[in-house]
C-alpha cells in the first residue's frame, strides 16, 4: 500500500494535529472530528493516536480509489482482513527516507490491540458524521450482531464478574496479559548504566510513584515537595493534579540533578522539572524519555521498556501485606479496583522458579522412594557386610 499523506504536527493549540493527503491538502472529515474530540477534552495524544488510525484507513481507501464517503462493509471487513493478513507495511528510516525499502523477507503482523483499537476509532469516526449528516448513511463498521438484539449484560448475574462483549462486528479478541515487571536484579543493572543524574532521578521517582512516562514528564518545580516526600502530576486521563508519594533514593538524585543543572534551566514554579542535556535546553519529552532508558537497557541486555517501571511500582506496592489495594489504587490512578487486582497475578519470574523448585522436590522424593535411606539404628559398616555393599 503506497504511503502516501500523513499525519502532520501544528504548532497551534486549536489544532494540534492535521492528516493530509498525496497533495498536501487536509483531510476536511478527519479535521472535524479531531475538532469534536478535542472539544470532548481529549488530550493532544489521543488525538494523535486517533489521527494515525485514520491515516491508515484513508490510505488504504486512496489504494482503492473510494470516497471515504461511499465505504461499505465489504471495504471495512477487507481492510480488516488487511490489517490481519497483509500486516505492517516497509517503512524507510527517518537518517535515510531517500533511500528506497528492502523488502523484509518476513512479515511483521499487527498486534491485536492495535487492531482493536483501529476498529474502534473509525466505528466511531463514521458514528460522528452519521449524526452530523455528513457521511453514509450507514456505518461500514456494525456492531456485533449478537449485541443489537437487546441491551448489554442483559440477564447478568449480579453475583458474577461481568464478561467482556465484543463490541465491533470486526473487532479481534485481545488476549488478557499479565504486566511484565522488572526483576531485580534486572532492574539494579539497569539503573547502574544509567549515564546522569537526571536519568537516575527520572527512573527512581518512575520505580517508585508508578506513574505513567508523560504523567511525570508533567510535573514542574512547584510540584515538588521534598520534605513531604510528594511530587505532583497531572494525570493521563482527567488531567487533573495529583500527589503522588516517592521513594527517598529519588529525592537524592533529583537533588544532585538540580544542583548539576543550577544556572542553566530557566527558574520558576511553572517550569518544567526536567530538560535535555543536551543543548539547546528544551523540556524533556517522552520519546526522549523513552530512548534514553532504551539505551541503558540494550546496555544492561534487557528487552525492558519504560512503561514496565510503572507495572513494576505496581507490584512492589501489592505484595507488600501492609498497603492496601485501595490505596494502590489511588496511587496508580485506576478507575477500578478491577484494574488493579491485575497485579494481584503471580509474576512470570516467581512462577517459573517455583514451578522449578516444584520439579526438583519431586525428582527427590522419586529418588528417595527408590533408594530408601536405612532405618536409624543399624551401622552403616554392618548393612554393608551383611548385603554385600549394598545398604538398601
Amino acid at each position: 500500500m503506497p504511503l502516501v499523506g500523513g499525519l502532520v504536527a501544528v504548532d497551534d493549540v486549536w489544532e494540534p494535529f492535521r492528516l493530509i493527503d498525496g497533495g498536501g491538502a487536509v483531510v476536511v472529515p478527519v479535521r472535524e472530528y479531531l475538532r469534536d474530540l478535542q472539544a470532548a477534552g481529549r488530550s493532544p495524544a489521543t488525538l494523535r493516536s486517533y489521527g494515525l488510525d485514520l491515516l491508515r484507513w484513508f490510505r488504504f481507501l486512496w489504494a482503492i480509489d473510494i470516497p471515504w464517503s461511499r465505504a461499505t462493509r465489504a471495504e471495512a471487513r477487507d481492510f480488516c482482513r488487511w490489517m490481519l493478513v497483509a500486516g505492517k507495511p516497509s517503512r524507510p528510516h527517518w537518517r535515510s527516507r531517500s533511500k528506497a525499502v528492502e523488502p523484509r523477507s518476513t512479515v511483521e503482523a499487527y498486534a491485536p490491540s492495535v487492531r482493536a483499537h483501529c476498529e474502534t476509532v473509525l466505528r466511531c469516526f463514521y458514528e460522528f458524521h452519521l449524526g452530523a449528516g455528513s457521511g453514509p448513511i450507514i456505518n461500514p463498521f456494525p456492531l456485533d450482531r449478537a449485541r443489537r438484539g437487546g441491551r448489554a449484560h442483559a440477564h447478568h448475574n449480579p453475583m458474577e464478574p461481568f464478561r467482556n462483549e465484543r463490541g465491533g462486528l470486526y473487532r479481534p479478541r485481545v488476549p488478557s496479559r499479565v504486566p511484565g515487571s522488572v526483576p531485580d536484579d534486572e532492574f539494579n543493572e539497569i539503573f547502574a548504566r544509567l549515564p546522569s543524574h537526571r536519568d537516575r532521578a527520572l527512573v527512581a521517582f518512575y520505580v517508585s510513584t508508578g506513574a505513567r512516562a508523560s504523567e511525570l514528564l508533567s510535573a514542574t518545580l512547584a510540584g515538588v515537595d521534598p520534605g513531604r516526600q510528594l511530587i505532583t502530576v497531572v494525570r493521563k486521563g482527567t488531567r487533573e493534579l495529583q500527589e503522588l508519594p516517592a521513594s527517598t533514593d529519588a529525592f537524592v538524585w533529583l537533588r544532585l540533578y538540580q544542583v548539576e543543572m543550577q544556572g542553566q534551566i530557566p527558574k520558576g514554579r511553572r517550569q518544567p522539572l526536567w530538560w535535555t542535556l543536551r543543548r539547546p535546553l528544551r523540556p524533556l519529552t517522552y520519546h526522549a524519555a523513552h530512548r534514553m532508558f532504551e539505551r541503558a537497557g540494550e546496555a544492561a541486555g534487557s528487552t525492558a521498556t519504560l512503561h514496565s517501571l510503572r507495572h513494576t511500582a505496581a507490584y512492589r506496592m501489592a505484595e507488600d501485606p501492609a498497603l492496601p489495594l485501595t490505596d494502590v489504587q489511588f496511587v496508580l490512578g485506576h478507575a477500578l479496583l478491577s484494574t488493579t487486582q491485575i497485579y494481584l497475578t503471580p509474576r512470570k519470574e516467581e512462577v517459573i522458579r517455583r514451578v522449578l523448585a516444584h520439579h526438583a522436590e519431586q525428582t527427590r522424593q522419586a529418588t528417595e522412594r527408590a533408594h530408601p535411606a536405612p532405618a536409624p539404628g543399624y551401622r552403616p559398616e554392618t548393612l554393608e557386610v551383611l548385603f554385600g555393599g549394598r545398604t538398601t
